[in-house]
């Protein structure tokens, strides 16, 4: 549910009588799945595609376009399979992707290394242990599920786990530049077996090179929005004057904004998606026994995220809610910026609702189904045992929902908008396929399989079928023969 209260505040002054998170009652939450996808950025983004792939399009033509204007005459204009390099280099251009006097839509991997190479120490260590954590999980996750089989009447069925080849993984380089989102991406896809590890990026500053290094990206294309999007989905079939092919990609993953959003929903299909992401957030369930200091702290640090995330508190003590708010105020007040405007902003749509029990708490937890769900209870991991849906479970006050966005091993690329009610945050299992086969030995053996074929078919209609069966049959002749 989007607060809607006027007694949200808005300046962040630290004030206790003015509410950041705007109280209501249980009756008030309502299940809220919102279409990620905003109508004007998919309309803007089906334009910007279009152009991408428009033979007609010129670069005076582009130049004059803005990001509002770009009109629909490329819609209509005969399109490429691929994206034209010149074509994305006008509108990463325009839309301040890279510098005007750019002329090239990737950074070189000797880039990557110079920015690795020049991190100090700690830095750089960070890093490293953020690499190998996640690494090691996402191993661990593509040991969990094999190849396997079973004996079928007369033979054998079973299925292949194996991964797609080239994987696209995107960064936002937005408001905050997020190294932590190339490690996300690009380490599971390397770890799940991608040969091809696609990275985009704009404007990236020299941690997300040094992560693209550690992550060993194999091009880097230092463009965003849906721009970025367009190029992994449909590649750029040859090397040009402004960089290397770009193969298309099988599967795109990673965060962004709404542009990102629209254009991974008019590519999917033609190549698969992680998740239609919406604005993050984080709920927390804490009773008389949690750190408000903590709660409040962690509820910040998902707020700063952007204007529009949300900061959930469910409680069933008063006198913790009114602790948290108060700690909210005091912490955001020492806030710099823009991290306090941009938290002080989403806080408008934040909110706490008082429960009679945790067991309440955890039923509007489900309904909501949060990206992120943290526990801060008696109790906590039997509490978390007993929800049902969320992106990610941080369990107890010391697992803070920012380790898991640091690398703690899970991804941080989860869902939102309450689609953890039917899905999984990113994972290895992403960028795998899973194959079934079958075969027969021994035909004698398989006959019970072929008459319930035949009778199955007819049922439902399927004349084909039945005769396909019959073929295979050692005691029925097919009826395409008896016709004859």
């Amino acid at each position: 549910m989007t607060s809607t209260n006027g007694n949200a505040n808005g300046n962040g002054n630290g004030k206790a009588n003015e509410k950041y998170l705007t109280p209501i009652t249980p009756d008030q939450v309502k299940l809220e799945i919102k279409d990620p996808v905003d109508p004007t950025a998919l309309a803007q983004a089906k334009a910007i595609i279009a152009e991408l792939r428009s033979a007609s399009s010129s670069s005076s033509d582009a130049d004059a376009k803005t990001d509002t204007d770009t009109n629909t005459d490329s819609t209509n204009a005969s399109l490429s399979s691929s994206v034209i390099p010149s074509n994305l280099i006008n509108i990463a251009r325009r839309l301040n992707d890279i510098p005007k006097e750019s002329n090239t839509y990737v950074v070189t991997k000797e880039e990557c290394q110079s920015a690795y190479d020049n991190l100090d120490d700690v830095q750089r260590q960070a890093l490293i242990n953020i690499h190998n954590r996640v690494k090691a999980f996402a191993e661990a996750q593509r040991k969990s599920v094999v190849d396997m089989e079973i004996d079928i009447p007369g033979g054998k069925a079973g299925h292949t786990v194996s991964p797609c080849k080239a994987a696209g993984c995107y960064a936002p380089g937005g408001r905050y530049p997020l190294p932590s989102s190339v490690i996300m991406t690009a380490v599971t896809a390397r770890a799940a077996g991608c040969t091809q590890v696609i990275l985009a990026s704009p404007r990236p500053a020299l941690i997300t090179l040094a992560a693209a290094h550690i992550a060993n990206v194999d091009t880097f294309l230092c463009i965003g929005g849906a721009q970025a999007i367009a190029t992994m989905a449909y590649g750029i079939d040859a090397a040009n004057d402004h960089g290397p092919m770009i193969p298309n990609c099988d599967v795109i993953v990673g965060p962004g904004n709404q542009w990102v959003t629209a254009a991974k929903s008019i590519v999917q299909g033609y190549c698969g998606i992680d998740m239609l992401a919406g604005p993050s957030e984080v709920l927390v369930i804490a009773d008389k026994t949690a750190n408000a200091e903590v709660v409040a702290a962690d509820l910040i640090a998902q707020a700063e995220h952007d204007v529009v995330a949300r900061a959930i508190l469910l409680s069933d003590d008063q006198n913790i809610i009114d602790d948290i708010e108060r700690n909210v105020g005091l912490q955001l007040d020492c806030m710099p910026e823009p991290n306090k405007s941009t938290a002080t902003q989403a806080f408008q749509q934040s909110f706490a609702v008082l429960c009679k029990d945790v067991e309440e708490c955890i039923q509007i937890s489900d309904d909501i189904a949060p990206e992120h769900l943290e526990i801060q209870t008696a109790n906590a991991a039997e509490v978390g045992k007993k929800c049902a849906n969320y992106g990610g479970l941080f369990v107890g006050e010391h697992a803070a929902e920012v380790l898991g966005d640091y690398g703690a091993g899970p991804n941080h690329t989860l869902p939102t908008g309450g689609t953890g009610r039917y899905t999984g945050g990113l994972s290895v299992f992403n960028f795998l396929r899973i194959r079934t086969w079958m075969r027969i030995d021994d035909q004698s053996a398989s006959q019970g399989m072929v008459d319930d074929s035949i009778v199955m078919a007819r049922l439902e209609g399927l004349e084909g079928h039945a005769r396909a069966s019959e073929a295979r049959s050692l005691t029925k002749e097919p009826a395409y023969k008896k016709s004859k």
